[in-house]
């Protein structure tokens, strides 16, 4: 692809990490049980570390990182965060040291949630792990950040760190910029034209990539965010500010209006990181009608979002959808004391 969208990201520094273009399966038994046309963009399949949609996102701030020389990285996330595992293989990729600091945004966890999963990868890259008290202050997170950043950097270490505040220029989302320009690639070829398009939406950077870059293309497909940390406004507001801010950066300011920016709370737990019945389900179903395998955190409360948005008319009967597959799987291994003792009593049946 070689569009003037693609040559407005070009002068942005990149290193190609991730398998692209990942797969746009149809999904016709998940599909058929839900009452529409599902499609599914499997970023799942991204190939680094396990893939998701990390891969992309750290395509351009690792390219920064290159341009500076760094031979250090340091990022901060959630505990069970994704987005560190794939830094922390990136990183030993790219020859380069890995610091995570992990935040305490899930209360009550127990000993699987912080050896298995994510955490079990992280410690396989060989990544340095420190412990950060505060789950839910991001300028907090990033000023500790900083500050270990200085204290490596008079050890003679290039630190070049990822901030987690949308304070800081949103690298990662032109990714999903290029995802959007990719997956409609794809939907050409197939001769499909979506009525929605549904993903998570948490840091914003593929929610609010894929939707400037949706506009930036001419396609008004309403993009449905499923929030997984915050609630409706507060959402609204992040993927706002951070959708401003990529546009800028690709010389398209006006391209989306403020109506385009639609979040929804209504399968959100209590916060991040935690399970619900209607997150359980949307697992459980994906999983026996299709083979699909979603994570607690991220795809499955999305999957959970785009079922309620069926039910209630949002999305009506029969629509096609695009499911955005953001990946996440080692999670699933982090929660299975949680999931597997429900199992036994999940509603969806066989077929």
């Amino acid at each position: 692809m070689n569009s003037p969208l693609t040559k407005a990201i070009e002068k942005f520094p990149r290193v190609r990490l991730g398998h692209a273009p990942t797969p746009l399966d149809a999904a016709p038994r998940l599909g058929a049980a839900l009452g529409i046309e599902l499609w599914i963009k499997r970023d799942d399949c991204t190939g680094l570390a396990m893939g998701g949609n990390k891969v992309r996102q750290l395509e351009f701030p690792l390219g920064e990182a290159q341009s500076r020389d760094a031979d250090t990285l340091l990022i901060t996330s959630a505990v069970q965060s994704n987005y560190v595992r794939v830094a922390a293989a990136a990183g030993r990729q790219l020859g380069m040291e890995t610091h995570i600091q992990m935040e305490e945004r899930v209360p009550d966890v127990d000993a699987l949630y912080r050896s298995s999963g994510n955490v079990l990868l992280d410690r396989l890259f060989g990544a340095t792990l420190h412990s950060f008290p505060v789950g839910e202050d991001e300028p907090a997170a990033d000023t500790s950040l900083d500050l270990l950043a200085q204290s490596l950097a008079e050890e003679g270490r290039r630190p070049y760190v990822i901030h987690l505040a949308p304070a800081h220029p949103p690298l990662g989302a032109l990714g999903y910029v290029l995802a959007a320009e990719e997956t409609l690639a794809q939907a050409r070829d197939l001769d499909l034209e979506f009525d929605a398009v549904v993903c998570p939406t948490g840091s914003a950077l593929t929610h609010a990539g894929l939707l400037v870059g949706f506009r930036a293309l001419g396609k008004k497909v309403p993009v449905f965010g499923i929030c997984v940390r915050r609630d409706t406004g507060s959402q609204v507001a992040r993927v706002s500010k951070v959708a401003e801010q990529l546009a800028s950066m690709i010389d398209r300011p006006e391209v989306f209006d403020a109506d385009d920016v639609m979040a929804f709370d209504g399968v959100l737990a209590s916060g991040y990181g935690r399970l619900n019945d209607a997150v359980r389900e949307a697992i459980a179903l994906a999983a026996r009608q299709e083979g699909l395998l979603l994570d607690p955190v991220y795809t499955g409360k999305t999957m959970a979002g785009l079922i309620e948005h069926v039910r209630s008319g949002i999305i009506p009967a029969g629509s096609r959808v695009l499911f955005v597959h953001t990946g996440g799987l080692p999670a699933l291994f982090a929660y299975g004391d949680r999931l597997g003792n429900w199992l036994s009593d999940v509603p969806w049946g066989e077929g």
